[in-house]
């Protein structure tokens, strides 16, 4: 640390004042002996009267001309020190509060756990203090509130979009002392609450601003310096790991789906399709096969397979519930498992999906009607085996085909 000068001068300090310190002793003693001269004292009386006066004309003279600016500075140091201190103590508080932070969302595994942390966050960084987390929904058009704080609640920002916050579209923190002042955000005005003061924190998720964070406080008197920096603090942890799950999850999902009709893929059924078999509970086979899929590829173009493929899947996901499990088992086929059910209830299953496909064709009109081929096996009557019952539901849709296609064949019926 550099020692401290005077302004004036631009020396050091302590040697400023040595040096006064010197000069006003050298002066007291002249001024001594002039005055003990002056008094006409000799001898012994003037050997005894030199360090009298000395002192009596020193210790004054020293005490005003070095003692007071000494002192002053003494307490100037003192009051550096502490502020020091308090800037150190401030410092480390907010550290510890952004380590523990870090710690939490890392093991957030989900969003919702995420918001969860940044709601009691909010309460650490200030009990009191209403606090909230605006992000925008899918459509990236329309700002919730998703996090509170679990006291105080939120302040209940009214801004509709990321598009029409001031702190988004600028990019970074936005202050306001009052909500009647000519640049205030207009959405603090006509709050219940009557006037406040605001601070809107903008939070960017896979590099695009889509949220805020957003506190309110006394008019006149927004949050302070400590407030604002742990409201940055977390708008960037928070939006880094939303951000994060939000990638990891997209990408299970790509793992896990197939790309065209956005079903599951084989490998993923098979997982999820465990847990159910584990519980040992009856379960039924559907597999489908769209029929003449090569002629109409050929006819009409991959593009009109393609549409052909998600028409099918749409129909799936419109007519089955939501426990049942589909995915596109390769080509134009597909494997789906029916939960709880018996061949008699897969079999009309099926012929839903055969009527909800039908009218799917009717109301597209973008590729050339097609038809679908379904063959039914339970567990009731060829056992729990997953592997069994797939090849077995694929023998009753071969013969589906071989029958004419366009129908629903159970295995082991007639």
């Amino acid at each position: 640390m550099a020692e401290p000068t005077d302004l004036n001068t631009g020396f050091p300090r302590q040697v400023l004042y040595g040096s006064l310190a010197m000069l006003v002793l050298a002066v007291a003693w002249a001024a001594s002996l002039t005055l003990v001269a002056a008094l006409g004292l000799t001898g012994g009386v003037a050997k005894v009267a030199e360090p009298v006066m000395f002192v009596l004309i020193g210790l004054p003279v020293m005490l005003v001309v070095v003692g007071v600016p000494f002192n002053r500075q003494l307490n100037a140091t003192g009051a550096a020190m502490l502020e020091r201190e308090e800037l150190l103590r401030a410092a480390a508080a907010r550290r510890d509060f952004e380590g523990r932070l870090h710690r939490a969302l890392e093991i957030a595994d989900d969003e919702p756990t995420a918001l969860s942390v940044i709601g009691r966050a909010f309460s650490v960084l200030q009990p009191g203090g209403p606090s909230e987390l605006l992000l925008a929904d899918s459509s990236r058009a329309h700002l919730r509130a998703v996090a509170s704080h679990p006291d105080s609640g939120g302040p209940g920002c009214s801004v509709p979009s990321p598009s029409q916050c001031a702190a988004v579209r600028r990019g970074q923190t936005a202050t306001f002392t009052s909500a009647d002042e000519l640049d205030a955000c207009p959405h603090l005005r006509l709050r219940p609450d009557g006037d406040l003061s605001a601070v809107c924190v903008p939070v960017t998720v896979l590099g695009t601003s889509v949220g805020v964070l957003h506190t309110t406080g006394v008019v006149g008197t927004p949050p302070g310096t400590d407030v604002v920096r742990g409201m940055e603090a977390i708008a960037n942890q928070a939006g880094a790991r939303i951000g994060m799950i939000r990638a990891l999850s997209s990408s299970q999902v790509q793992a896990s789906t197939d790309p065209l009709t956005g079903m599951l893929n084989r490998r993923s059924l098979e997982e999820q399709a465990r847990p159910i078999l584990a519980t040992g509970q009856p379960y039924a086979i559907l597999m489908a096969d769209l029929d003449n899929f090569k002629n109409l590829n050929d006819t009409f173009g991959h593009d009109a397979g393609d549409r052909a493929l998600r028409i099918f899947a749409t129909a799936v996901r419109r007519t089955l519930r939501p426990g049942d499990l589909a995915s596109r088992h390769g080509g134009e086929e597909f494997v789906i498992v029916l939960p709880g059910c018996g061949a008699v209830e897969a079999a009309s299953a099926a012929e839903r999906l055969r009527e909800s496909l039908a009218l799917a064709n009717i109301s597209d009109g973008t590729a050339p009607g097609f038809t679908v081929s379904f063959g039914v096996a339970d567990s009731e009557s060829f056992g729990l085996d997953f592997a069994t019952l797939v090849s077995t539901a694929d023998g009753a849709l071969r013969r589906a085909k071989q029958a004419g296609r366009d129908r629903v064949v159970t295995a082991g019926a007639r």
